[in-house]
């Protein structure tokens, strides 16, 4: 099967993505990266993530996926250069600054998705200019993807293909809106959109303010999220290298369900294992996960039904507080509750900077060593994990959403 490309947008995601199985995973730094909001990296810190994916086995790409001005030239060069010195694998781009600084530095290239590329030609033009591998257009069907890999292998043009199996979509072609700026001046083109598309809009009547209406029920500009993991085995047999997880902004518990579930549907379709009912569980359980419904995108042509209604994950995930110490001996998580109350049954997460995200049921609660039901805000309690956790790591429960 191809390679697993999973989001790491903070340190738990980077833990989370290689305790699941992921092949590898790309991150951005502060440095002009499409998702400015997500937690990223300092650039100081590349050498210890790529030592950290090495000693796994797992390679590490830089994403420095943004348009670029004329005065961010030397910041690009400085990226680059501590890029190189990381060992990074290879860098995400499409602006041709970012390219040719990476091609002059010997850093491998990977085309973004924002380059557009959906036919032969393109593909050529930037495999001869040393892009290794190119994420294809979110546009491209997979008859397109065939043809395209097809016709790279007759030519002898030597170039990876990479598409996007899960996560958002952008209502805008290839992710190329101006709308965030227009209305907010925060620009998607560099990392910065609000999203205003996914919100509910009123039109409201100029001759009298008082008549105002929300259009419709749907979130009309918001795409369903892609979901692929039924038909892995078609992208791969037309020729793709790579699937891609979407999720950098999204948060290590987002990860662990994605990652978990890709790989387990990737290695059955590998081992001839796969089974109708093991893809209907796992489709399930993504969608406990954050999304906003699921939809196979341009894979097989526009569906009709690509409009979301809004988030549809069945649960949540609410703060709840923090670790305060640990003790190993006894695997027992010291927590400071300070928000709602914790009752022995649910269900928890725990994640940190340093902690992968892990679930765990709450079998007993102790107080100064007393069992108890239940504990509230301002309260500290005990509880037997089956994972290592670290202080300050913080503790959500999981709720059931109502419907």
């Amino acid at each position: 099967m191809p390679e697993l490309l999973a989001p790491a947008g903070d340190h738990a995601s980077l833990k989370t993505a290689a305790m699941c199985g992921a092949d590898s995973v790309y991150f951005g730094t502060k440095v002009m990266n499409m998702r400015d909001s997500a937690g990223n990296f300092e650039l100081s810190e590349l050498g210890n993530v790529m030592d950290f994916l090495h000693s796994r086995g797992m390679k590490g790409y830089l994403t420095l996926n943004t348009i670029v001005y004329n005065s961010e030239l030397p910041k690009v060069r400085r990226a680059l250069e501590a890029a190189k010195s990381a060992a990074v694998d290879a860098v995400i781009c499409w602006d041709a600054a970012v390219i040719s600084i990476a091609k002059e530095l010997g850093i491998p290239i990977h085309l973004s998705t924002q380059a557009s590329v959906s036919n032969i030609a393109a593909l050529k033009f930037y495999a001869n200019l040393g892009v290794s591998r190119v994420v294809l257009a979110r546009e491209c069907s997979l008859k397109d993807i065939r043809e395209i890999h097809d016709a790279a292998v007759a030519e002898g043009v030597n170039c990876e293909l990479e598409v996007f199996v899960h996560g958002a979509m952008c209502v805008s072609e290839s992710g190329r809106c101006f709308m965030s700026t227009s209305a907010f001046g925060k620009s998607a083109n560099r990392g910065r959109c609000i999203q205003p598309c996914r919100r509910l809009y009123r039109i409201t009547d100029v001759e009298d303010a008082a008549n105002s209406y929300v259009i419709g029920e749907d979130y009309v500009l918001s795409p369903k999220d892609l979901c692929m993991i039924e038909h892995l085995d078609k992208l791969r047999d037309a020729g793709v290298s790579a699937f891609k997880i979407e999720g950098r902004s999204r948060s290590a518990d987002y990860v662990k369900a994605t990652v978990s579930c890709y790989r387990t549907a990737m290695d059955a379709f590998s081992d001839g294992s796969v089974t109708p009912a093991m893809l209907e569980g796992l489709k399930a359980e993504l969608a406990d996960a954050y999304n906003r419904g699921f939809s196979e995108g341009f894979y097989f042509g526009l569906d009709d039904d690509w409009i979301s209604p809004g988030p549809q994950s069945r649960v949540m995930k609410v703060f709840c507080g923090e670790v305060v110490n640990f003790y190993n001996r006894i695997g027992v998580a010291e927590f400071l509750i300070r928000a709602g109350t914790l009752k022995v049954g649910d269900r928890i997460l725990v994640y940190g900077r340093n902690t992968p995200a892990e679930y765990a049921d709450v079998g007993e609660i102790q107080v100064e060593h007393e069992s108890v039901d239940s504990v509230s805000r301002g309260e500290r309690c005990g509880i037997k994990l089956p994972f290592t956790v670290r202080p300050k790591d913080k503790l959500f429960i999981i709720r059931e959403k109502e419907q």
